[in-house]
């Protein structure tokens, strides 16, 4: 009878740890990828990606892992978290070149950068990233439906290039370095010759030509101004060096 009784609980111990050591049923990417949605369309964002990392992580299907990774990059956007959706984004771009949705990617690459750009006088990582996405979407796919926002874009972010430029050459004038300065202003006006501020590059390139002893360049530069920005705030500034070096 003891060893009986014994027997019972030394049974009912090895099931209760069984039980307690079974995992729980897993639930399959499916259920994670509704759940994702479900949370996605109440604006939890966070959430709605945690659950669709589950679905990539699941490795159920090829098409259903695409799909999710690029509403893990939406959500990232929609919630403002600017860094990670370009991240993702670009992922998205290495893993699937060719996939049908690349104009979309691109395009929300780009204003992801947007979303990220500093001031002239700070980093322009994210404006030359900005620059690069928006241009390979009109190389690539010179029809597509937004092409009048990406060469707004481009546009702005050319200009804001052109203005860190500026203000480094503008820096190098101010510590003497004449070489340095030419250089980074000619340069913007190459890249970028419609420049909204054209007449400061070329004021500034004018005054750093004449502090490297390039006296004709200056005065080439400066009739520039005079002759294409009629009516500019330089134009006072400029026609006096002229008439003080001549």
């Amino acid at each position: 009878m003891h060893k009986t009784s014994s027997f019972l609980v030394l049974f009912s111990l090895l099931l209760l740890t069984a039980c307690a050591a079974k995992p729980e049923p897993q639930q399959d990417a499916g259920y994670y990828f509704q759940e994702g949605e479900a949370f996605f369309a109440e604006g939890r964002y966070k959430d709605a990606v945690a659950s669709w990392e589950k679905v990539r992580d699941s490795y159920l299907s090829p098409e259903l892992n695409t799909l999710t990774e690029l509403k893990i990059a939406e959500a990232h956007f929609l919630n403002e978290e600017y860094v990670e959706a370009a991240v993702a984004y670009e992922a998205f771009l290495k893993n699937h070149p060719d996939h049908a949705r690349i104009p979309d990617v691109l395009y929300q690459l780009g204003l992801s950068y947007m979303y990220q750009i500093l001031k002239p006088d700070q980093d322009q990582t994210a404006t030359v990233s900005a620059l690069r996405a928006f241009n390979s979407l009109q190389e690539r796919f010179p029809d597509d439906r937004r092409m009048q926002e990406v060469k707004i874009y481009i546009n702005r972010c050319q200009n804001q290039i052109a203005d860190s430029e500026l203000n480094i050459g503008q820096f190098y004038l101010r510590t003497k370095y004449y070489s340095a300065a030419i250089n980074r202003i000619e340069g913007l006006l190459k890249k970028n010759p419609s420049y909204y501020q054209g007449d400061k590059a070329y004021f500034y390139l004018g005054k750093a030509y004449l502090m490297n002893g390039e006296q004709d360049k200056a005065e080439a530069v400066l009739k520039t101004l005079l002759k294409d920005y009629v009516g500019s705030d330089f134009t006072a500034e400029a026609q006096q060096l002229i008439e003080e070096n001549n």
